[in-house]
C-alpha cells in the first residue's frame, strides 16, 4: 500500500518599499495573511524604486508611471516575488501585462491633513497669517488650495515623513500637506492640526487604501488575498481609478476625488483644476455601489463637458516643458 507524501506549502514572497511608512503598511498585510492563514509562510522582501531614489526634483518633473512601483512589478513578473503591497495612489490605473490588482484592504480616513509649525500651534488653514509658507508636493493639493488660499507662499518638498517634518520643525516652512493615513499609520496623528474638508481638498485617487497587486495567472494568490479584501473600499477606488483612468491622468495631476457608500448607492464627486488655482471644475454622480467603474467614467465625461480636457491639455503642456 502506497503512501502519498503532500509537498510543504510554498512560502508567500511580499515585496515592499524601504521607506518606513511603506514597510509599516506590509508588515501590517503580512500580520493581516498570517491571522488568516497561521500554517503559512509569508516573507517579506524590500526593494528600492525609482521614485526613492530621485530626492532633489518634484514629482511632477520625473514623470510618475510606476515611479513607486516598476521595480516590484519586474520583481513579480521575474517570479522573485508573488504579490506587491502598494499606497493605491501610487499605483497607475493602467498595469503591466500580466498584473492585476489582487485585492484592496480596508481604508483608513483618506483626507488630507494639515500640520503647522510650532509658533502656529493650534492656527488652522483659514487663520494661518497671509504669506504662510505651504510645504506639498503634489499639484492636487497645491491646485485647490490656492484657489482657496490664494494668499499663501507654497512651496515643493520631498522626501519621507520624517525628513518632511523635520524641514517643518527647522522652520523652513509653516505648515505641511500631508495625507491622514499615513501619519496614523506612523503614529504621528498628534501632528494633525486640521483634517481638511472634502469641500476645501478632495483626497487622490486611492488615498489612504492598499492596494495588493499580485500576477493574474497566480491562482493560488489570487485566492488568498481574498481574506483581506474590504469590498465597500475597493467599490470605491475601483471607482475613483476607473475616474481618473478616463481623464487619461496620472498621480501628479491635480485630479481629486471624494467616494462614499450609503446603502447600496455609491456617491462619487471629482474636481480638476488649473494649477495657478485661478478655476475648478467639480461634480458628482450617484449610482449602484455594483457598477462602480462606470460611475467612474460617467463622471470623468461629465467633467469633460465642462471644460477639464481642457484644463488637462494645459497641465500637460506645462509638465513637459
Amino acid at each position: 500500500m502506497s503512501s502519498t507524501v503532500t509537498s510543504p506549502a510554498r512560502t508567500i514572497r511580499i515585496g515592499s518599499r524601504k521607506s518606513q511608512l511603506a514597510l509599516v503598511q506590509t508588515y501590517w498585510v503580512q500580520e493581516q495573511l498570517k491571522k488568516h492563514y497561521p500554517d503559512r509562510d509569508f516573507e517579506v522582501q524590500t526593494m528600492s524604486t525609482h521614485g526613492d531614489k530621485i530626492l532633489d526634483v518634484a514629482l511632477s518633473k520625473i514623470g510618475d508611471k510606476g515611479l513607486f512601483t516598476k521595480e516590484l512589478e519586474v520583481g513579480m513578473l521575474n517570479q522573485e516575488i508573488d504579490l506587491a503591497v502598494h499606497s493605491l495612489k501610487d499605483l497607475p490605473t493602467a498595469l503591466p501585462e500580466g498584473l492585476v490588482l489582487g485585492c484592496v484592504t480596508e481604508r483608513e480616513n483618506p483626507a488630507d491633513a494639515l500640520v503647522v509649525h510650532a509658533k502656529h500651534q493650534g492656527k488652522q488653514l483659514d487663520t494661518l497669517p497671509e504669506g504662510a509658507v505651504i510645504g506639498t508636493s503634489s499639484l492636487r493639493r497645491l491646485a485647490q488650495l490656492r484657489y482657496h488660499f490664494p494668499h499663501f507662499t507654497f512651496k515643493d518638498i520631498r522626501g519621507n515623513l520624517n525628513t518632511r517634518l523635520g524641514k517643518l520643525d527647522a522652520g523652513e516652512f509653516d505648515a505641511l500637506i500631508l495625507a491622514a493615513a499615513g501619519l496614523k499609520r506612523l503614529d504621528m496623528s498628534d501632528r494633525i492640526h486640521q483634517v481638511i474638508p472634502s469641500e476645501i481638498s478632495l483626497h487622490a485617487v486611492g488615498q489612504g487604501a492598499l492596494g495588493i497587486e499580485c500576477r493574474g495567472d497566480d491562482p493560488e494568490i489570487l485566492d488568498v488575498l481574498k481574506a483581506i479584501e474590504h469590498s465597500p473600499t475597493a467599490q470605491r477606488c475601483y471607482a475613483e481609478r476607473a475616474f481618473l483612468r478616463e481623464l487619461e491622468g496620472g498621480c501628479q495631476v491635480p485630479i481629486g476625488v471624494n467616494t462614499e457608500i450609503k446603502g447600496n448607492s455609491l456617491i462619487l464627486t471629482g474636481m480638476v483644476a488649473r494649477l495657478d488655482g485661478t478655476s475648478l471644475i467639480k461634480d458628482t454622480v450617484t449610482g449602484e455601489a455594483t457598477e462602480a467603474e462606470a460611475l467612474g467614467v460617467e463622471l470623468a465625461q461629465l467633467l469633460r463637458q465642462q471644460g477639464a480636457q481642457e484644463i488637462l491639455d494645459e497641465i500637460f503642456a506645462q509638465i513637459q516643458r
